[in-house]
């Protein structure tokens, strides 16, 4: 049974953190917008449609009105700090959300009753669980629901491992939502519109609702506790302060995950917020706990954000786990010193503020610390700290190649691109070098868009933007025998190399091989590699203008000079007889092709199927995800050439949810008209 070690509504809790996290659309910015105005750290409640709130405060948040990247907040309520990491609900800026959760005392996971965002409830609850974070669900939006709360929680408990328990009822007069009772505490509230509920007098079918919602909240809890569940048998009311010692314990155990209601628009139910998580969310001495941080030891400060100022310079957002920092305390990183705090900064959306210092969960923001990055864990110590919440590295899902419009400007793009990607663990920068491009890469259509976006508007940089290229490969599928003959008299020594080459295809995925046969010295052994490194330059770029592979070439004959030979002559040699010799072997284009895992809801399965199949895919089989109901994975080989567009139709049909992971598998031969397009594309970009 769970330990019930304190936690009434008397109870005094230190500086808290927690994220907001939930589906897309359901109201995170505009409940921390609530909450700021609750406490008083704003004057009113803006709005994110109008682009008045704290956060999204961002021009590209603002232009597409969602959020883009996390906002952090700081305010206080009775006398105590708590900090709001508020994050983005698109997957696509899911990355946002990772660091910030391995330094949360709890997650409120604002939700509404609505079918179609169940799944993006299920992976963000997962995620939740997987890691062992406390939890409270929000429901908001209360007062558009048409469903009672019975029929909402079963719409939403298949998104939970561990059971919703129900906290809260509405009281209802003439259909409308008026107000709501508080099942721990046994009081009715009435809402007040931007303001603190009153309390009233529960009476009538509010006593009797509250009765039974009640009891069914006692026996949840009496699953997790003997003695309440003794009580409960025995028709014994448990006291107050009982109750509240199985919250908090359940709660901070996820044993159970506590359902609140309210409407973030009006403020309703953002005071009871508030207050459970003052009163129920763990510390940050659990916090610490919880990443394996002991409690003695050097000043630790975990990162959970980079931002890149135009004004103040790199600044890392992360939170204290144990001792105080100060402005001008040295830190260590994995690989030594991060450099020097140059400036504790409080936050409020994209406003900054002064302070001292920052002690043990206080969530700040440290200046000029070049070295960290999102993810580290950094001590004031002199030896490297233990790295407690490194960040996830994320498969890109789509990818654009970009280049500046004035070529001038590549200098400038190369750093700005550091700082975004610096700035967002996502966000993947890649310089192909057989392509000759830059390869932005991220994990969705919007993600992508809000990168180029921030490029133009935060450093003036004009990008031009392209699909990469397909690295296509050829091979062939005859044989020759040819010689290669290089002879050039020009006054003084000449240039003389002659080679014997015999060429055929190899299996597929064998690569290049070269044999040397020759005998009887008729090439001397000091020109061999020159030979070879002539016949690696031609399969550089085939007949159809691209690398050349699975091919093996045996030298099997050849003269030489005794003074005009040299390695310059045999390499030019084996270039011409390499040429000649591939024009006569029947290149055949080969195309990648990789394999694909894509994870879905299993409504979407069909859909997926046909996704695969309209991409000249080959399905491999599904199956359902093991330990995720309603969710399936499907295998397939799709061609890399095939690949564009996938995420944004995948997205489209399994509500912005579904996606994939995928890597190389194989070549495969192409023919045809699309292998003649292909060909002939190549060969115009190559004249040009």
């Amino acid at each position: 049974m769970t330990n019930r070690d304190g936690g009434g509504p008397g109870r005094r809790a230190g500086p808290k953190a927690v994220v907001l996290v939930g589906p897309i659309g359901s109201g995170k910015t505009t409940l921390l917008e609530a909450m700021l105005a609750r406490t008083g750290a704003i004057a009113r409640q803006g709005a994110v449609g109008d682009g008045t709130s704290v956060g999204d405060a961002s021009s590209e948040a603002r232009a597409h009105k969602m959020s883009v990247e996390m906002n952090v907040a700081e305010t206080g309520f009775m006398a105590e700090t708590v900090t709001i990491l508020d994050c983005p609900g698109s997957i696509e800026f899911a990355s946002e959300a990772d660091a910030a959760l391995a330094v949360a005392d709890c997650a409120i996971v604002v939700a509404e009753a609505d079918e179609k965002k169940v799944p993006a409830l299920q992976l963000i609850l997962r995620q939740l669980e997987d890691r062992g974070i406390p939890r409270f669900l929000f429901l908001n939006k209360i007062d558009r629901s048409e469903l009672d709360m019975q029929e909402a929680l079963a719409l939403l408990q298949p998104a939970s491992r561990a059971p919703l328990l129900l906290r809260h009822i509405p009281m209802r007069k003439q259909g409308t939502i008026t107000g709501f009772v508080d099942l721990a505490l046994e009081r009715a509230f009435l809402y007040r519109e931007h303001a603190p509920s009153e309390l009233v007098e529960l009476s009538g079918p509010d006593r009797v609702e509250e009765e039974k919602a009640r009891y069914a909240m006692l026996e949840k809890l009496a699953d997790y506790d003997d003695t309440l569940m003794e009580e409960l048998l025995e028709d014994i009311q448990p006291s107050r302060e009982h109750v509240f010692a199985d919250l908090v314990a359940d709660t901070r155990a996820g044993l159970l995950c506590p359902v609140l209601i309210g409407s973030a628009l009006y403020g309703h139910g953002v005071g009871r917020l508030m207050k459970a998580i003052r009163h129920e969310a763990p510390d940050i001495a659990d916090t610490a706990v919880r990443l394996g941080l002991a409690p003695e030891g050097e000043p630790t400060f975990q990162v959970v954000k980079t931002i890149h100022t135009g004004h103040a310079g790199k600044l890392s957002v992360g939170r204290v786990l144990r001792g105080t920092i100060a402005d001008g305390t040295e830190l260590q990183g994995p690989d030594g010193s991060v450099g020097r705090i140059s400036g504790v900064l409080r936050l409020l959306g994209q406003s900054m503020t002064k302070r001292e210092a920052a002690s043990a969960g206080d969530v700040v923001g440290l200046g000029k610390l070049d070295g960290a990055h999102t993810g580290m864990t950094l001590a004031a110590g002199k030896t490297a700290p233990v790295q407690l919440a490194p960040a996830t590295p994320l498969q890109a899902v789509i990818a654009l190649a970009i280049s500046p419009v004035d070529r001038k400007d590549e200098a400038r793009l190369s750093a700005a691109l550091a700082r975004l990607a610096d700035e967002n663990t996502g966000l993947l920068v890649r310089q192909d070098e057989e392509a000759g491009e830059i390869r932005l890469e991220g994990q969705g259509e919007m993600h992508l868009r809000v990168s180029i976006e921030r490029l133009a508007g935060r450093y003036g940089l004009a990008i031009e933007t392209r699909p990469p290229s397909i690295p296509y490969r050829e091979t062939i599928s005859g044989e020759a025998k040819v010689r290669g003959r290089h002879k050039k008299q020009s006054g003084g020594h000449g240039q003389f190399g002659d080679c014997v080459l015999e060429i055929r295809p190899e299996p597929r995925g064998t690569g290049f091989r070269f044999e040397d046969a020759i005998a009887g010295g008729v090439v001397p052994r000091n020109y061999i590699p020159a030979i070879e490194s002539g016949v690696t330059d031609v399969l550089k770029r085939g007949p159809l203008g691209f690398p050349v592979v699975d091919v093996a070439v045996k030298l099997v004959d050849g003269s030489y000079h005794s003074v005009d030979s040299s390695d310059q002559a045999f390499r030019i040699a084996a270039q011409i007889g390499m040429r000649e010799g591939l024009e006569t072997c029947r290149s055949v284009l080969l195309e990648p092709v990789l394999h694909v895992s894509i994870t879905a809801p299993s409504e979407a399965s069909p859909r997926v199927n046909m996704m695969v199949t309209q991409r000249r895919g080959q399905l491999l089989g599904f199956d359902a995800k093991p330990g995720w109901p309603g969710w399936d994975i499907v295998e397939a080989e799709i061609p890399e050439g095939e690949m564009r567009g996938l995420i944004v139709e995948l997205r489209s049909a399994t509500a912005g949810v579904g996606s994939y992971v995928s890597r190389f598998d194989h070549l495969a031969e192409l023919t045809g008209r699309l292998a003649g397009q292909i060909a002939e594309k190549k060969g115009s970009v190559r004249a040009a």
